[in-house]
């Protein structure tokens, strides 16, 4: 006879580790030891930055003039 195996799946955020090592995001109290599956989120080597922040890099630039300062010093005098 065929035993079939019914699974709850309830995801649970952790990170891994460089080591391996799997750290809980969230406490978890289980009535019974529970087989787990570990799916890993790759991402790239180093996090970047949003899309939004680098197109914004140069309008950035041109706010730290003097002449924006003094054209925006008015609201300056309200606070």
């Amino acid at each position: 006879m065929l035993r079939t195996m019914s699974a709850t799946l309830r995801p649970v955020p952790a990170t891994v580790l460089p080591n391996g090592t799997v750290k809980l995001l969230e406490d978890i109290r289980l009535p019974f030891p529970a087989m787990a599956v570990v799916t890993l989120l790759i991402e790239d080597e180093a996090p970047a930055a949003p899309e939004t922040a680098l197109l914004s890099q140069e309008a950035l630039k041109d706010w730290n003039r003097d002449e924006e300062e003094t054209a925006w010093a008015h609201l300056q005098e309200a606070l």
